[in-house]
């Protein structure tokens, strides 16, 4: 499940969407800066374990949000 979400953490970073049921990514334009953000979700998790409802962005409209990569967090690398 750690490796679906990393996954899924770095095709956003990277600009890509991975449809539920190819696992492939498709690589999209990239946004222009200042652009809105298309909605997406993503499984939630916090330091005791995934949440049981996925995140949205739009479940933060109106809202600053700061999307941060930790791409070694919780691995021997």
């Amino acid at each position: 499940m750690q490796r679906r979400v990393a996954i899924l953490l770095l095709a956003l970073a990277l600009g890509t969407t991975i449809p539920a049921a190819a696992q492939t990514p498709e690589p999209t334009p990239p946004l222009e800066i200042g652009a809105v953000a298309p909605d997406f979700e993503l499984p939630g998790a916090t330091r005791f374990g995934e949440l049981r409802e996925p995140v949205r962005l739009s479940d933060f409209k109106g809202k600053t949000v700061v999307l941060a990569f930790f791409f070694k967090a919780r691995t021997k690398g």
